[in-house]
């Protein structure tokens, strides 16, 4: 064990398992996550170590493959809260795995679930295997070629042909060609395809329909062309490929019917509401909010672990003849601190998400089941809250995400470039969050249009709310200043939108976005700490607003909510004696994340503290010295040792060549 880190942990007033209850909500769901934390890191398939990031694209694909094989024997035993836990720890250490897998449960089966009648579900679903990753395999069938975030403009038809009683499915022109779909090149054997129903030649807008793609020997269907989308940014090891449909027929019972219906006779029934069928995506972007938790405590934790091991230039404020440690730097606090208390928040606002769509769900299917109008109309309301609240986090966590990923690496200095460290891979890996289930701009501004719709209907906000220092360790007072900021931001948007529609304010709205965002998290921060723990956590939600207080200050001194003297004396004041509270805890509050260090796959970020002995062995092995040639020595040889010019040119323009030749 380190010496420093040793030291580090020595100081710590407070018991790390203990938080991690706070973190993963219960000590019943702590103990779970760790036993399948400590199951996969004994498994052979499974377990992940720095060879991890030498694999080639064909390798991703194959160990994905392979690992998915093993998860799918868990799976005969487990029920579904084990599983999904089980695939939100994948998510830290292969993201790949829990893509491929998450595409199929998360998205396939959500997408059935939501818009599908329940024997549809327990068909697909249950009947069929899926749920163990047995019989068929799901993809899902969105985004086109042409059409992203964009539902309403999807190009794909399902036309019902009322003397077959079927759906034909087609593909009209490239553009309508499904793109992007995660495990469509290799692994899926049905895909959900969100289509245009057409029915006497009416058009009721997009529907989602069950289509085979491949039969029981893995064989493409009938009027069913695949193809691989190819090397991409990141997530290499999953299969992600385009679909065309060439007048596909399946049952007309293959199309989900919770919501939308055509009878036998060709009689349509359209849902209370579109929205309803997005569910799938709903529940996607809950697990994307896991997803930012876990990502960003991961490389906080490398980060910080390096910063107390790390050492560099004597200053002032080591106060002796040592070089000071990295994590004592005021920059380095500012840096990865904000960061830390993201991690903290992260994790209450994914809990609370995760709770709020369950409940949602059960409420939204029991009202269905009942046929109340009256309490489906209710649901509809709760559901379209979750569609607001779920967005504009997922958008807003991503984002911070990424940036917390980079930041650390940045931190870590050259070390942090190093592969080996996990961050390249990892950054190239999670950006796509940003993109998927809702590009983040977009989604963004469609959550905050209602948003701000909403605030209208309320009766302005306004007033000076923090007038001094101390009123920024007063949590009702900082929601009520993300309240007046809102409030202020949606009555200018609302004056532009009525002249020149929304569509002009999208800047202004992806703010309105984010800093409601920011005041959930905070708010929901300090309402779930308990007593026992808000010393410890109370001035992580501290600076955590501080840190968006500064970032969004032009926003609080447009509106005047808070006093400029306040925000100049954040960083002068405020934010350095949170830190100092922050500072003797960091080795405790990176350990209460409870990440092994196959999670945290990085030489540099080991719960041991020993940086450099664990980097070098790193790299020696990976790389054995004993190799001092590579295929490529050839060519450099041939450069050091070619001939002179003169020799390459056989002597021709030399001076007895010239006399030769002259006389």
């Amino acid at each position: 064990m380190s010496t420093e880190l040793q030291k580090e942990r020595e100081q710590i007033k407070f018991n790390p398992k203990e938080v991690n209850y706070f973190l993963e909500g219960s000590k019943e769901r702590s103990d779970i996550v760790s036993n399948l934390v400590e199951q996969m890191e004994k498994d052979p398939v499974l377990k992940v170590d720095a060879s991890y990031y030498n694999l080639t694209k064909e390798e991703q694909r194959e160990d994905t493959a392979k690992k998915i094989d093993r998860i799918s024997r868990y799976f005969e035993n487990e029920f579904p809260d084990q599983q999904a836990q089980r695939l939100s720890i994948l998510g830290v250490f292969d993201p790949q795995v829990f893509t491929r897998i998450g595409v199929n449960l998360g998205l396939f089966v959500s997408c059935i679930r939501g818009s599908g009648t329940n024997s549809q579900f327990f068909y697909w679903t249950i009947n069929k295997g899926v749920d163990k990753l047995r019989g068929i395999y799901g993809c899902f069938g969105m985004t086109e070629l042409a059409h992203g975030s964009n539902v309403q403009g999807i190009e794909t038809t399902a036309t019902f042909d009322k003397e077959t009683d079927e759906f034909v499915i087609n593909t009209p022109h490239i553009s309508a060609t499904k793109w992007w779909i995660g495990g469509a090149a290799h692994s899926a054997t049905h895909c959900t395809v969100y289509a245009r129903l057409k029915v006497n030649g009416k058009d009721y807008g997009v529907k989602t329909f069950v289509v085979p793609l491949r039969d029981s020997n893995h064989d493409l269907m009938p009027g069913v062309t695949v193809g691989d989308i190819g090397a991409k940014m990141g997530r290499d090891g999953i299969d992600n490929g385009w679909i065309q449909f060439s007048n596909v027929r399946i049952p007309r019972f293959n199309m989900l019917q919770k919501y939308a219906k055509v009878s036998r006779e060709g009689e349509v029934t359209m849902p209370p509401s579109e929205q309803l069928g997005y569910s799938a995506l709903i529940g996607g972007r809950v697990t994307m909010m896991m997803d930012s938790y876990r990502m960003t405590s991961r490389f906080v934790t490398i980060a910080l672990r390096y910063a107390i091991f790390r050492r560099q230039f004597k200053s002032k404020i080591s106060g002796g003849d040592q070089e000071t440690k990295l994590i004592d730097y005021p920059l380095h606090q500012k840096r990865l601190f904000p960061y830390l208390a993201a991690a903290y928040l992260f994790s209450q606002g994914a809990l609370y998400l995760e709770q709020t769509m369950n409940e949602t769900n059960e409420r939204l299917d029991d009202a269905v089941s009942e046929g109340d109008k009256k309490k489906i109309d209710e649901a509809i309301v709760a559901s379209k809250k979750l569609f607001v609240a779920s967005g504009c986090l997922k958008s807003t966590c991503t984002w911070l995400t990424a940036d917390a990923i980079d930041q650390a690496r940045q931190a870590c200095g050259g070390h942090g470039y190093s592969s080996y460290n996990g961050f390249g891979k990892a950054y190239s890996d999670w950006v796509v969050q940003c993109t998927w289930e809702g590009d983040n701009n977009m989604l963004a501004i469609n959550v905050a249009k209602p948003m701000v719709k909403e605030i209208l209907q309320e009766p302005e906000q306004k007033g000076l709310v923090i007038a001094n220092v101390s009123d920024l360790n007063d949590p009702a007072k900082l929601d009520k200043a993300f309240e007046h900021a809102l409030s202020g931001l949606a009555r200018d948007i609302g004056a532009v939108a009525k002249d020149q529609g929304y569509d002009v304010t999208g800047p202004s709205l992806v703010l309105v976005s984010k800093l409601n965002a920011h005041k959930f998290l905070i708010d929901g921060f300090f309402k779930r700490i308990t007593p026992e723990f808000a010393p410890i956590l109370k001035p992580l939600g501290f600076l955590y607003a501080d840190w968006i207080i500064e970032t969004f200050s032009s926003v609080f001194l447009s509106y005047g909510v808070i006093a400029p003297e306040v925000i100049k004396k954040i960083s002068s004041e405020h934010f350095p004696v949170l830190a100092k509270q922050i500072r003797p805890n960091v080795a405790g509050l990176t350990d209460a994340f409870n990440l092994s260090d196959m999670l945290t796959n990085a030489a540099i970020g080991r719960a041991d503290g020993n940086v450099y002995d664990h980097y070098f062995e790193t790299v020696k092995k990976l790389n054995p010295p004993e190799n001092t040639k590579a295929p490529y020595s050839q060519a450099l040889q041939d450069m050091l040792n070619r001939p002179s010019v003169e020799e390459r040119q056989r002597g021709e323009r030399s001076e007895e060549a010239a006399e030769i030749l002259s006389s």
